[in-house]
């Protein structure tokens, strides 16, 4: 039965530092358990952080590089060489300081890639990506993602995932083309809520007082329509992980003791 946890840390200094160090224990335990392990990767001002403090984490030669599957939850469809794309952060902030392999990064499309402009079938190609990696035992066509890191908006978006969207409605696609986004650049690619809900571990990872709104109504229970990232869960653990302005509207019933 999956569970939910929260820990609250002092600052957004702390959160990143705590969060990198999970996942390498997390990421090793996987490793030392069934060979290999695969995480999926997030954007964002935490979710960069948090690979910037494991770059710089001597413990980050713990982690067998070569057998790490890495994904993304979301990426902004913008050319391959723009600042604003996921990737590109994540390889800058650590991926290219590790001895990955290179077949094993799965990226989503570039607007400059081989799709050119074309969202949807960039979509539809990291749904043939997912589809490929997916194992018998995984039971579908998405792969069991060991970890699936996310962050969230203050309106209540994860991914690229916004409220009352089309994309928060998709029930039988994986990955989404994402068009007119309320916030820069409008055009991008998601997991859509079913294929984030096939990771065993989803790990909601934010911080600051603009986001305590939607962190509080997610974990009173809304639902997901109005509040996507309240439809973000893992199958086996849910762990938010939370800096003290992020937890500053939580109730009682969720306030666990500050880290």
């Amino acid at each position: 039965m999956s569970k939910t946890e929260v820990v609250v840390y002092r600052n957004p200094d702390l959160l990143a530092a705590a969060a990198a160090a999970r996942l390498v224990t997390r990421i090793v335990d996987v490793q030392a358990a069934k060979g290999s392990a695969s995480v999926v990767l997030t954007g964002g001002g935490t979710g960069i952080a948090i690979l910037k403090e494991l770059r710089d984490s001597s413990a980050r030669d713990a982690i067998d590089w070569s057998r790490l599957d890495l994904y993304w939850g979301d990426e902004r469809f913008v050319p391959a060489d723009s600042d604003e794309r996921n990737e590109k952060q994540a390889r800058e902030a650590l991926l290219d300081h590790v001895p990955l392999d290179p077949k094993r990064v799965h990226a989503m499309a570039p607007s400059d890639g081989e799709f050119g402009d074309d969202v949807d079938a960039a979509a539809a190609a990291y749904a043939e990506v997912l589809a490929a990696n997916a194992r018998p035992e995984d039971h579908g066509d998405v792969p069991a993602f060991d970890i699936m890191l996310l962050g969230l908006g203050g309106e209540g978006h994860t991914a690229s995932i916004f409220p009352e969207s089309p994309a928060v409605y998709e029930k039988e696609r994986s990955v989404v083309a994402v068009r007119n986004c309320p916030k820069p650049p409008p055009t991008r690619i998601s997991l859509a809520l079913p294929a984030i809900r096939r990771a065993r571990d989803v790990w909601l990872v934010t911080g600051g007082e603009a986001k305590a709104d939607a962190v509080a109504l997610a974990l009173a229970g809304a639902g997901e329509v109005q509040i996507p990232v309240a439809g973000a869960r893992g199958g086996r653990r849910t762990l938010w992980l939370l800096d003290r302005g992020a937890a500053s509207k939580l109730t009682k019933v969720y306030q666990p003791p500050t880290a």
